[in-house]
C-alpha cells in the first residue's frame, strides 16, 4: 500500500469502505451465479503465523504483507515469527501478533524484516518441541512458510509429528490435555522465497527475477568498459546447485560463454572456448563476456571455477581479462515489480489454501505456472528438485536439464542456438528470403527480438531481411539482408533500432507487394503492438488481389500498453512496469518527513488498464482508475473518504494511479482537484503524468529473455509454414493459419490466426473484449483495506508435479 507509514494501534485503523466494480459483468471477470468467492471463506478464529526461512530473496517482504493483509482481512489473528525457525524454538518476543499498519512501508523493501536464521536447534525433535509449545501458547496452528526447499522440508516435518509433540508436551504437563483435542493439527502452506530459481513445480521463485536485474545491470555497465579496454570478463553469479541465474543472464545479455552445473561443456571445452574467443575478435568484436554459476562442473562433476577461467584465456590467448564476482549483490537492493506482483499474488493464494485447509490436507506449495497462481503438494515439488540433485550427482546432466522443467530446457536450447553459429559448410540451405519489421511504437526488448529471430533464421538456413521504419519503409523499399555479426550487441538496447512507425499498409498494399517481389520475400515476421495486429489482418485480406502477400506471416507482440489480443504479455510491457513501479517509489521517498501527501499518477496504455492495474498493485496503491471498469463521482467520493480516513491515522501517504484514457470527463487534473479540496487540512496533492519515459530505458531481464524465445519459436513456426507451402519451386499460402500472432496464453505460447482473434477485439478502444489481469484487480483494493469482491473459482484445486509418482514419494519419504 502506498499510503504506509509509521505504526498505529490497532483500534486507530481506518475502516474499510464499500466499493463496488460495475464494469465486471461486462468484462473478463463475469462470474456465474455458482461462483466461488472468498467473502464466504471466513478465518474467524484461525491464528496464522508467518516466517521467513533459509536465505532471503528480494519480495519476501512483499509477501509477508500479502499474507498479513490478507488474513487481517478475513478476520483471522496474524503473528509474526522472527528469525524464523530460530525465533519459533526460542519463543517470547519472537512470536509477535501483528496489526494492519505493521506491514506500511515494507513491499519495496528487499530481504526480509522479519529476519532470516539458520536454525540447528529445529533438526532435533527436543528443538521441535519446543516450537510447537511456543506457538500453541499463541494458539497458533496454520503456518505460512517462505522460503526454500530445507525450510519447507522441515516445516512438512513438524506438520507430521504435530499431534505426537502434543501428545509428548501433555504427558510432560507443559499443556492441558483439552490443548491437544483443540490444536490437534497444524497446516502448512509454503512459498518459495529464492534467487536461484531451484525449486521444481515453480516457473519462478520470488526473488529470481529481482537477482537477474541485479545481474544485468552489472552486465550493462561492464560492457560499456570492456568495450572501450577490448577487454574479456568473466562474471560469476549465484546458483551452487541451479544454473538459472547464469543461463538466463546469458540468454539476456548475449554472453559468448556460460557455464553452469546441469549442462557442462563436452571434453576439451578449453579449446572450443578460445577458438570461439578468437572468431568474435577476428569479426572485430571488442569484448567477451563469460558467465560462470558458482556451482559450475565439468563433465566429471570437477568445479570450473571463474579463476580457472581467467587464467585459460590469459594463457591461451594473452588477453586482458578481468574476473567480477557478483555475491550478495544480487540478494540486495528493492524487488522488481515481477516479484512484488508474484509475490502478493501467493501471499494472498497462501491464506485462502490455509483457510480450506483440513486435518487431512497436505502441506502444499503455492507456485506459478504461466500467469496461474496454483497449488501443489510440497513433498512433490521437494522430491523433483532433490531428483535434479541426483541426476548431477550421477551425471545424468540430460536428465537433469529435463527435470528442471521445459521452461529451462527451453532457455538452454535457445541459447546454445543463438550464441554460437555454425560454419557457413554446416548450415542447410533453403533458399528461402525473411524479412524481419517492427511496428507501432518502440517498446524495449525489441531489438532482442530481432537478433534472436536474425540469429534463428540464419541456423535455419535462411537469407534474412530488415525492414527499416515500418511498413511505410517497407513501401519505400528500406530493406537490407542482415547478417549472424549485424545483430551483435542489440539485447541490451532499448527503443528499436530497425525503426518502427505506426502506419498501417493499407495505402502502400501495392508499392509493397512490388518490393516483396523484387527481394523475392517468401515470409514475414512483424514484431510490434496493435498497429501490427492491424497490419496483418490488411495484408491477410488483401491477398486476393495480391499474390505477394501469399507468404507465411507471423506477428510477435511488443507493445508496453500489452493490449494485443491473443497474448497476456508482450514485450515492454514488463520493462514498463518496472519504471513505473521506480518513480513510484521515488515520488512516495519524495514526500518522507513532510505532511500526509496523496499523489495521482498518470500512465500510459492508451484505453488498456494493464500498467495502471499492475502498477498500483507493485507500487502499492490505493486505487488505479482504468478504462475497462467504469465508475462515476460517488465512487471518486468513497475512495476520497477512504483516504481520508487512512490520514487520520499515522499513515502519511496515498498513491493512486489514472490510465491516460480511462474517462475522457475524470481528467488527471480533475481527479488531482477532487482530492486537493476534499483532503484539505488533512493531506495535500501532488500530481505526475510519467509519459514516454515509460517507452525507454534499457529492456528488463523478462523483456529481454521473452522476445529471444517468443521470436525464436515464431521463426521456426515460420521454417515449417515454408516447407508445408513450398511447391512447384514457388511459395504459396493463403489459408487463414498461414497468418498468425504468436501469444502466451494462460500457461503456453501458441500461435492463433489473426482473422480468428478478430471476435476477441475491441477495435474502437484497441483493447482485447477479454483480459486475464482484470481477475487481479480486487487484489490492489484487498491489500489496500476496501470491501470488494473476489472470484477465487481458480483456486483450491490442488494439482499434481508433472512427471512425479505420488506411490514413489511415499515410499522414499516413509
Amino acid at each position: 500500500m502506498a499510503s504506509e507509514g509509521k505504526e498505529s494501534k490497532p483500534d486507530s485503523q481506518p475502516a474499510a469502505t464499500q466499493f463496488t466494480c460495475k464494469d465486471l459483468a461486462a468484462s473478463a471477470t463475469h462470474q456465474p451465479t455458482d461462483k466461488k468467492l472468498f467473502e464466504n471463506l471466513s478465518g474467524a478464529g484461525k491464528v496464522i503465523g508467518v516466517l521467513t526461512s533459509g536465505g532471503d530473496a528480494q519480495g519476501m517482504n512483499a509477501a509477508v504483507r500479502a499474507v498479513v493483509r490478507m488474513g487481517i482481512y478475513v478476520g483471522a489473528k496474524m503473528y509474526f515469527v522472527y528469525e524464523g525457525y530460530q525465533g519459533m524454538v526460542d519463543g517470547g518476543n519472537n512470536i509477535v501478533e501483528v496489526t494492519w499498519e505493521c506491514v506500511s512501508s515494507i513491499l519495496q523493501v528487499g530481504g526480509t524484516v522479519i529476519g532470516s536464521a539458520r536454525c540447528q536447534a529445529f533438526r532435533t525433535r527436543e528443538g521441535r518441541l519446543q516450537a510447537a509449545y511456543n506457538l500453541i501458547q499463541k494458539g497458533i496452528t496454520n503456518l505460512c512458510v517462505i522460503g526454500g526447499d530445507g525450510s519447507l522440508t522441515g516445516a512438512n516435518l513438524f506438520r507430521e509429528e504435530w499431534s505426537g509433540l502434543l501428545e509428548e508436551l501433555a504427558k510432560a504437563g507443559k499443556i492441558e490435555k483439552e490443548a491437544v483435542k483443540k490444536y490437534a493439527y497444524l497446516n502448512i502452506v509454503g512459498m518459495v522465497g529464492s534467487i536461484d530459481n531451484d525449486f521444481c513445480g515453480t516457473d519462478m521463485t520470488i526473488g529470481t527475477d529481482s537477482a537477474l536485474h541485479r545481474i544485468i545491470e552489472v552486465v550493462d555497465a561492464i560492457m560499456t568498459t570492456a568495450q572501450s579496454h577490448q577487454r574479456t570478463f568473466v562474471l560469476e553469479v549465484m546458483g551452487r546447485h541451479c544454473g538459472y541465474l547464469a543461463l538466463v543472464s546469458a540468454l539476456a545479455c548475449g554472453a559468448d560463454w556460460v557455464f553452469i552445473p546441469e549442462y557442462p561443456p563436452e571434453e576439451g571445452w578449453e579449446k572450443l572456448l578460445c577458438t570461439k574467443l578468437l572468431e568474435n575478435r577476428a569479426n572485430k568484436k571488442r569484448l567477451n563476456i563469460i558467465i560462470v554459476a558458482e556451482g559450475a562442473i565439468d563433465i566429471h562433476n570437477k568445479p570450473i571455477t571463474s579463476e580457472k577461467v581467467k587464467d585459460l584465456v590469459v594463457k591461451q590467448l594473452g588477453y586482458d581479462t578481468r574476473v567480477t564476482i557478483l555475491g550478495h549483490v544480487q540478494r540486495g537492493g528493492t524487488p522488481s515489480a515481477f516479484d512484488r506482483i508474484l509475490a502478493s499474488r501467493m501471499g494472498v493464494d497462501a491464506v485462502l489454501a490455509l483457510l480450506e485447509a483440513t486435518a487431512d490436507t497436505p502441506a502444499c506449495v503455492v507456485s506459478l505456472s504461466g500467469n496461474q497462481s496454483v497449488r501443489l503438494p510440497l513433498m512433490e515439488c521437494v522430491h523433483m528438485t532433490q531428483e535434479v540433485q541426483k541426476a548431477m550427482d550421477n551425471c545424468q546432466f540430460a536428465e537433469a536439464v529435463k527435470l528442471r522443467g521445459r521452461s529451462f530446457e527451453n532457455n538452454l536450447n535457445t541459447y546454445k542456438l543463438l550464441s554460437q553459429k555454425k560454419p557457413d559448410s554446416e548450415l542447410p540451405k533453403s533458399n528461402f528470403n525473411v524479412a524481419i519489421m517492427n511496428v507501432g511504437a518502440p517498446a524495449a526488448g525489441m531489438n532482442a527480438a530481432v537478433r534472436s529471430a536474425v540469429r534463428m533464421g540464419i541456423s535455419e538456413g535462411h537469407k534474412m531481411f530488415a525492414v527499416n521504419n515500418g511498413f511505410e519503409g517497407f513501401s519505400k523499399g528500406q530493406i537490407k539482408e542482415i547478417t549472424w555479426g549485424g545483430v551483435g550487441g542489440w539485447t541490451g538496447q532499448g527503443g528499436s533500432i530497425l525503426g518502427t512507425k505506426r502506419t498501417l499498409p493499407a495505402k502502400y498494399l501495392e508499392t509493397i507487394a512490388e518490393q516483396m517481389r523484387i527481394h523475392n520475400i517468401n515470409a514475414l515476421l512483424v514484431i510490434g503492438g496493435f498497429e501490427a495486429y492491424l497490419g496483418l489482418l490488411e495484408l491477410s485480406a488483401a491477398r486476393e488481389k495480391y499474390e505477394e502477400f501469399c507468404v507465411p506471416m507471423v506477428m510477435v507482440p511488443a507493445t508496453v500498453s500489452n493490449n494485443v489480443p491473443g497474448s497476456d504479455f508482450s514485450i515492454g510491457a514488463d520493462t514498463a512496469l518496472n519504471t513505473i513501479t521506480d518513480t513510484c517509489d521515488r515520488i512516495k521517498q519524495s514526500a518522507s518527513g513532510t505532511k500526509r501527501r496523496v499523489f495521482i499518477i498518470e500512465t500510459m496504455g492508451g484505453y488498456c488498464g494493464y500498467l495502471a492495474s499492475m502498477g498500483g498493485l507493485a507500487a502499492g496503491a490505493d486505487v488505479a482508475y482504468i478504462f475497462e471498469e467504469e465508475f462515476d463521482i460517488r465512487e471518486l467520493q468513497a475512495n476520497v473518504e477512504h483516504l481520508t480516513e487512512k490520514m487520520k491515522t499515522s499513515i502519511q501517504r496515498g498513491l493512486v494511479l489514472r490510465n491516460e484514457n480511462c474517462n475522457e470527463n475524470y481528467t488527471t487534473d480533475f481527479i488531482y482537484q477532487l482530492y486537493s479540496e476534499e483532503g484539505k487540512g488533512i493531506f495535500d496533492c501532488r500530481k505526475n503524468v510519467l509519459g514516454h519515459m515509460q517507452q525507454g530505458g534499457a529492456p528488463s531481464p523478462f523483456d529481454r529473455n521473452f522476445g529471444t524465445k517468443i521470436s525464436a519459436k515464431a521463426v521456426l513456426w515460420l521454417s515449417e509454414k515454408l516447407k508445408e507451402s513450398y511447391r512447384k519451386g514457388k511459395v504459396f499460402a493463403n489459408t487463414d493459419d498461414s497468418v498468425c500472432l504468436l501469444g502466451m496464453r494462460t500457461r503456453k505460447l501458441i500461435f492463433q490466426p489473426v482473422t480468428e482473434l478478430k471476435s476477441e477485439t475491441d477495435f474502437e478502444h484497441r483493447i482485447p473484449k477479454e483480459q486475464w489481469w482484470l481477475k487481479l484487480r480486487p487484489l490492489m483494493k484487498i491489500l489496500a483495506k476496501y470491501k470488494i469482491s473476489y472470484d477465487v473459482s481458480d483456486s483450491g484445486q490442488l494439482e499434481h508435479v508433472p512427471g512425479c509418482e505420488i506411490g514413489q514419494i511415499e515410499t522414499q519419504t516413509a
